[in-house]
C-alpha cells in the first residue's frame, strides 16, 4: 500500500476554500492564511495534476471546466474528512463508541426520537451523530460505511447484505384542502378520489413507495393525475395547504397540518410500513448489533413488509 500524500490532501483544501469563495483574498483570510502562499500551493496542485483548475481574471476567480468536474469529489472528501475528525475526538474524549445514522424526515419526527432516548440512557458515553438522507441513499451509505444505521423506507430483498426490520406501521389517509369537496365527508372511498391532482412522494426518493401508492390507483380503477413530485411527508402537506393537490399521507401525520388542511380516513384499509431500519450486516459495529436489539422490541408485526 503506497504512503498518504499529505501535502496533496491539505492542497485539495485549499482548492475548496477558493472553489467557495471564489476569490483567492476571501479564501485566504477563510483559511487563517496570507494570499501569496495560497496562490503558490494551488500552482503547485495545478502543475502537479497537469490541469488548470481556476480561469483568474479583474472579475475575479472562476472554476474551470477541470476545476468544476474535480469539485464534488473534492467536497465529499472534505466532509468525510470532517467527519473522520469528529469521531477521533469523541473516542479521544472518553466516548465509548459513535454511531452515524441517516433517517427520513417523518422518520426523525415519530420513531426515532424516544429509540435515541432509550439508547443515550443505556449508554450514556455513546455519541449519536445524524443525517437527513432519502431511502434511495440509505443502501449505498451503508455499503460504504458511511452510516451504520438508516431509517428510511424499504422493501423485499434489498441484497449486499442489508438487513432490514419494519419499525413502525400506519393506516393511509387523505390529506384534503379545507374547502375541498370531500372534505365534509368522515370517510373517503379510495376511487371517489379519481380525477384529483395528487401529490406525491418522489419515484427517485422512495421507489417502492411510489409504485405502492400508484398501484393501489391502479387497484381501484384509475391512474393518479400527479401534479407535484415532492421528498417528503411534511412537503406533501405544504403543497397542499398551497391548493396544489391531495395527498395520501400515514393517518398519524395529522399533527403537522395547518388550519387549511384536513386528514380523513380512507374507507378502505391501506396499511403502510412508515419506518424500518437498516443496516449492513457485512460490516460489524458492536453498537448497531445492541441497537438493533433495543428496536426489537418495538417491532411491528411479522410479515409487514417496509416500504
Amino acid at each position: 500500500m503506497s504512503g498518504i500524500d499529505f501535502r496533496l490532501i491539505k492542497q485539495l483544501w485549499l482548492f475548496l476554500a477558493v472553489a467557495e469563495e471564489e476569490h483567492f483574498g476571501r479564501a485566504a483570510q477563510r483559511l487563517g492564511m496570507s494570499q501569496p502562499p495560497l496562490t503558490e500551493q494551488i500552482k503547485v496542485l495545478e502543475h502537479s495534476l497537469k490541469l488548470q483548475l481556476f480561469d483568474r481574471s479583474r472579475r475575479g476567480t472562476r472554476l474551470s471546466p477541470a476545476g468544476a468536474a474535480l469539485l464534488p469529489a473534492v467536497r465529499q472528501f472534505a466532509g468525510q474528512l470532517q467527519q473522520l475528525e469528529r469521531v477521533v475526538r469523541e473516542v479521544a474524549a472518553g466516548h465509548s463508541g459513535v454511531l452515524n445514522i441517516g433517517a427520513i424526515t417523518s422518520a426523525m419526527l415519530e420513531t426515532m426520537p424516544p429509540f435515541l432516548d432509550e439508547l443515550r440512557k443505556r449508554h450514556p458515553n455513546l455519541t449519536v451523530f445524524i443525517r437527513e438522507i432519502d431511502s434511495v441513499d440509505a443502501i449505498p451509505y451503508l455499503e460504504t460505511g458511511e452510516l451504520d444505521l438508516a431509517f428510511v423506507r424499504l422493501e423485499g430483498e434489498i441484497g449486499s447484505g442489508i438487513a432490514t426490520l419494519p419499525l413502525a406501521e400506519d393506516r393511509l389517509a387523505v390529506a384534503l384542502p379545507a374547502d375541498h369537496r370531500l372534505a365534509s365527508l368522515t370517510r373517503i372511498k379510495f376511487n371517489a378520489l379519481e380525477g384529483e391532482q395528487w401529490v406525491m412522494p418522489a419515484r427517485q426518493v422512495s421507489p417502492v413507495y411510489f409504485d405502492m401508492l400508484t398501484s393501489a390507483c391502479r387497484t381501484h380503477g384509475f391512474a393518479p393525475r400527479v401534479l407535484h413530485e415532492v421528498r417528503s411527508v411534511t412537503s406533501q402537506i405544504a403543497y397542499v395547504s398551497c391548493g396544489q393537490g391531495i395527498a395520501l399521507i400515514p393517518a398519524s401525520m395529522r399533527k403537522l397540518v395547518p388550519e387549511n388542511v384536513v386528514i380523513r380516513p380512507l374507507r378502505e384499509k391501506l396499511m403502510v410500513v412508515t419506518a424500518a431500519v437498516a443496516w449492513n450486516t457485512q460490516r460489524h459495529h458492536p453498537m448497531v448489533d445492541v441497537a438493533i436489539s433495543l428496536l426489537k422490541t418495538h417491532q411491528v408485526s411479522p410479515g409487514v413488509k417496509a416500504v
